[in-house]
């Protein structure tokens, strides 16, 4: 499969006001995309638009709460209207879960995959026309805990493996078409997805955050994504702890199961 090339290419980055998000928005921009940037932050969204006209970079900024799926018809059909069609779509809102399945309230999973699972379904449903017409690209920041077991997420990584089943399955129908999709598995990566982590009663935890290894920053997930996508990348592992768990957690997978308990042991007690 050949390189792909994003020079006035329309790429829409769902949780784009922030984080891994904004960060890889700006790498496609600086190959000449047009962005048009979905998020809940308006705020946020307004320093985005202020930044990239400053920069004299074509982007389209949207208020969007993709659990909501009225929002995210809208949202995809005005950057249809606008900007002509879509060529990539970087499914990348989110949240996440910090406790202990026994601790966490069933309308936690719920929340949790109103915005991961169901987000990311609302805005590929209403998207998936135009990137096939353009044979496009459809982008999905899931996680390794889409692809290995995770202590004390359970809702984050239920949601996550729900993901890599729908985009795995869809990959296999429209790759035919012209359309790639690529999964994106970032290990650590210190965003402000860790402060807005939920507990188990549904409120923002004040849990610390367990992690191996050292988190890296968005701007290196952005550029090995981008790198991905030129590429066509089936599934990007991103950090080397993420790369060690993924073949780890295939390979030996009860005693991935055992270190990562144990390491993780925080987030059960």
């Amino acid at each position: 499969m050949g390189k792909r090339g994003f020079a006035d290419k329309v790429v829409v980055v769902t949780g784009g006001a922030s984080g891994i998000g904004l960060a890889t928005a700006r790498r496609f921009s600086e190959a000449g995309a047009h962005l048009a940037l979905l998020d809940m932050e308006e705020d946020s969204l307004a320093r985005c638009e202020t930044e990239f006209q400053a920069a004299g970079r074509p982007v389209m900024t949207i208020a969007c709460d993709v659990t909501r799926k009225s929002d995210c018809d809208s949202a995809i059909d005005a950057v249809i209207r606008w900007m002509g069609g879509i060529d990539v779509l970087f499914n990348n809102a989110g949240i996440t879960q910090r406790s202990r399945f026994v601790d966490t309230r069933a309308e936690v999973y719920q929340k949790v995959m109103d915005v991961n699972f169901f987000g990311s379904l609302y805005c590929t449903k209403a998207a998936i026309d135009s990137i096939i017409a353009r044979r496009g690209m459809i982008i999905v920041n899931e996680s390794i805990a889409g692809v290995t077991p995770l202590v004390g997420r359970t809702g984050y990584s239920a949601s996550k493996h729900a993901m890599h089943g729908l985009f795995t399955s869809l990959r296999a129908e429209v790759r035919g078409q012209g359309v790639h999709v690529m999964i994106v598995c970032p290990g650590f990566i210190r965003t402000n997805l860790q402060d807005r982590a939920l507990g188990g009663n549904g409120q923002v935890t004040d849990r610390p955050q367990s992690f191996v290894g050292k988190q890296e920053t968005p701007e290196t997930a952005a550029e090995a994504i981008f790198r991905g996508a030129v590429r066509q990348r089936d599934l990007l592992v991103l950090t080397a702890v993420g790369k060690l768990g993924y073949w780890i957690s295939r390979l030996f997978p009860s005693f991935y199961e055992r270190r990562m308990t144990r390491r993780f042991q925080s987030e059960l007690v």
